[in-house]
């Protein structure tokens, strides 16, 4: 028997909530991604509960055992409980009655069955009682065991059911899959024949999902094969993911944590802000980086003027564009570039020079300033010396 055995799972905060629901007789069972990454050895983020009472049953019962109930959801059938500062998502045990394939009519149920068959994949069909053992109504913990993605029942039928679905496949595999394995033939096929769907979902959905996929740690196989279904050019139009696998072994290389942005940018493609409805300040620091990347400024200049960070993705991003390693020495120009301070202002050149021939002279005497190493001092950028020995 498989059981769980987690700091989260013994905390007295959450076996209150589960003792709530039992003593009106109610079902609490643990499922989700706080199960799945339970097993995986991966940080449990949220806490996930499916029960057989409605959510006004849910909210009775809590209260009477003095928990404070949120309904958060509860058009969805799912109330927080809170207790201790620690939320409890609690959802009643559901079942499709129709789809459209962006969203789906559901009608509650009693059996954990018709729960677990609603959902996406195997390994998001696990469940755990309070005291940690694992039920298994779909068979998913042996392909959660071998790090296999694959959706509950007919793949095609899923993912008609919300054409998200076939990128979350590519997310999944990218964080949970092994790529040993490879892909499962009859997800990818259904994937492939369902392409048009992607068009009816929102534009803010597909570019949340897109960005979480390139975040895993390795997303070029899927993205790769997410290519080979045609599903990558349908949601991002003018893709090219060539230099995707080299931006990661870049950032491997130099330590940079994974960003679904930096890799974004890596991809491409018309009109990526609106296609996939970017945030302004995602809009601007894609753009800022891809401008970077695409020009010729020294890492030190790069410091300079973005700042570390932004400077350490524009360079690895032309590293992987042009296939070329990462600078020696780039991490110290970088570092010496963003601690520079430009030592001339513009009201040392007034009243002498206003207008566009100040902006002139300051960004002469910056470039002056930029090729010397920032090492030039205001005295000697305005009395015009050249600084040789």
């Amino acid at each position: 028997m498989t059981r769980i055995t987690e700091d989260w799972l013994s905390d007295p905060a959450t076996q209150a909530v589960c003792a709530a629901l039992a003593a009106g007789g109610a079902q609490a069972l643990f499922v989700g991604g706080c199960v799945r990454n339970a097993l995986m050895g991966v940080p449990v983020r949220d806490i996930d509960l499916s029960t057989d009472a409605v959510p006004e049953r849910v909210i009775a019962l809590a209260r009477a055992a003095g928990i404070k109930a949120v309904p958060t959801g509860i058009e969805h059938g799912t109330v927080t409980l809170v207790k201790d500062g620690i939320g409890h998502e609690v959802t009643t045990f559901r079942k499709d009655v129709e789809t459209d394939g962006r969203r789906a009519v559901v009608a509650y149920s009693t059996r954990v069955e018709e729960d677990a068959a609603r959902r996406d994949f195997t390994m998001n069909a696990l469940y755990a009682r309070s005291d940690g053992t694992v039920l298994d109504p779909l068979g998913g913990l042996a392909d959660l065991q071998a790090r296999r993605v694959r959706f509950i029942g007919n793949a095609s039928d899923r993912i008609r059911e919300d054409y998200l679905r076939s990128l979350r496949y590519f997310r999944f595999h990218a964080w949970y899959g092994c790529d040993d394995l490879g892909f499962d033939p009859e997800a990818l096929a259904a994937i492939a024949d369902n392409l048009d769907g992607l068009s009816t979902l929102s534009r803010e959905r597909v570019g949340g999902e897109l960005l979480r996929l390139l975040a895993a740690p390795d997303p070029a196989p899927a993205v790769a094969t997410m290519r080979s279904t045609g599903a990558l050019g349908q949601v991002l139009p003018g893709s090219d993911d060539r230099a995707l696998a080299p931006l990661v072994h870049l950032e491997a290389q130099t330590g940079a944590s994974p960003d679904g942005l930096r890799r974004l940018a890596a991809l491409g493609g018309v009109d990526v802000e609106e296609t996939l409805r970017l945030s302004r300040a995602q809009t601007r620091a894609l753009d800022r980086m891809r401008e970077a990347a695409a020009g010729v400024m020294a890492p030190a200049e790069l410091g300079y003027r973005l700042k570390e960070e932004a400077a350490r993705d524009a360079l690895l991003l032309r590293c992987a564009w042009s296939e070329q390693p990462w600078p020696e020495a780039a991490e110290e120009a970088i570092a010496q570039g963003a601690a520079a301070r430009f030592p001339v202002t513009a009201r040392d050149l007034m009243p002498g020079l206003a207008g566009a021939a100040l902006g002139e002279k300051l960004a002469e005497l910056e470039a002056v300033w930029i090729a010397s190493g920032f090492s030039r001092d205001k005295a000697s950028l305005l009395s015009g010396d050249s600084g040789a020995d």
